[in-house]
């Protein structure tokens, strides 16, 4: 199989700065989920890869082979790059089969018409789709036209598959499955897979590295789903990934305090002198009938495997989540007064109104 590696590439529509000496290395026979607000760049990287976009710099490697270098003047066309890709939109042609739809690629490379049926129906076996190689897209649903991709992408290459948004467009169930799917075709053939997405929990489901890109453009953070969640490396990925809650602190007469003057009873580091902002997940914050940080409990949310609660902490909406499976998890009434008490919380610099 094969890695990807970018190295310095910059792009730009016009004078807009789109990507900007962006380097990034996704491994052998990884799913890396490249991830980050709307407009920062995924898909312009994208198709940097793929050769829809030329970079104005950098370097671009599959394997050990070079696809794009502007110093060497290096700028393989699409179609010999070897990726496939699979789009959000599956793009399978209507008039043709199943099975004429993951030929078309090799077709359109001359392979021979033994090569190119051995070659597909081992696609269509790894995607579960072998009983369905004569039917037409239309007899078939959206996530077995989705399995047709990368079936498709698969004889494009099964050394490296980029997927941008691929379930974007299916249900809830459907998004489920396939993304035991993706992850279980990568695994017995060892694809090497760039998953471009806004869904963050489809990234944690599926990748083995996360990739956050900030909405400059910039690499924010690359690590495992534990690392981004644990230890995000700034407040931004902080805000980005999951839910959070964020309050001001004070410092009063040497004490910590929140904008109504009730004490925070944690320890705030020492870099942090005068005022800081402290921010914790809603799964990290508990009722506790002992602190002196009260709010009411305005709305209580039922979901099955946990409650969505939100509190009203002077004036300030604080989402809390509790399991189901906690004692008294349902029990607080709303319009009940509540304490807070806040576990595992990060600190950063006071951020401007």
């Amino acid at each position: 199989m094969a890695g990807i590696r970018f190295r310095d590439i910059s792009f730009s529509y016009g004078d807009k700065k789109i990507l900007e000496n962006f380097s990034l290395d996704v491994e052998d026979s990884q799913i890396m989920c490249l991830l980050g607000p709307s407009g920062c760049g995924k898909t312009t990287l994208m198709r940097c890869l793929l050769g829809l976009n030329k970079p104005a710099t950098g370097e671009i490697y599959v394997g050990e082979r070079c696809v794009f270098s502007k110093e060497k003047r290096i700028n393989i066309p699409p179609e010999r790059r070897g990726i496939g890709v699979v789009f959000q939109d599956y793009a399978v042609w209507p008039h043709m089969t199943v099975l004429e739809n993951v030929c078309y690629p090799m077709k359109k490379h001359k392979l021979p018409k033994d090569e190119m049926n051995r070659k597909a129906h081992y696609a269509l076996e790894q995607v579960r789709m072998s009983d369905y190689a004569a039917y037409l897209p239309s007899q078939l649903s959206g996530g077995q036209q989705q399995r047709v991709a990368i079936a498709r992408a698969l004889v494009s290459s099964d050394e490296v598959i980029v997927m941008d948004e691929p379930i974007t467009n299916l249900d809830a169930k459907l998004r489920e499955e396939m993304l035991i799917e993706i992850r279980q075709i990568q695994k017995n053939i060892g694809t090497t897979i760039l998953y471009i997405t806004h869904d963050q929990e489809a990234s944690l489901q599926l990748c083995d590295k996360m990739a956050i890109m900030d909405a400059e453009g910039k690499l924010s953070q690359i690590g495992t789903d534990e690392d981004i969640i644990l230890r995000p490396a700034s407040r931004f990925v902080f805000e980005f990934i999951g839910v959070s809650n964020f309050f001001r602190l004070s410092k009063n007469s040497g004490s910590w305090c929140f904008n109504d003057d009730s004490k925070y009873d944690g320890v705030v580091p020492d870099e942090y002198t005068s005022v800081v902002d402290l921010g914790v997940r809603p799964n990290d914050i508990v009722f506790d009938e002992t602190s002196n940080v009260r709010g009411k409990l305005r709305r209580s949310v039922f979901l099955g495997s946990e409650y969505n609660m939100f509190v009203d902490f002077n004036g300030q909406e604080v989402r809390v989540q509790r399991s189901t499976f906690d004692d008294g998890a349902g029990s607080v009434k709303e319009g009940s007064e509540v304490g807070l008490k806040f576990l595992n919380p990060v600190f950063y610099h006071a951020k401007e109104a």
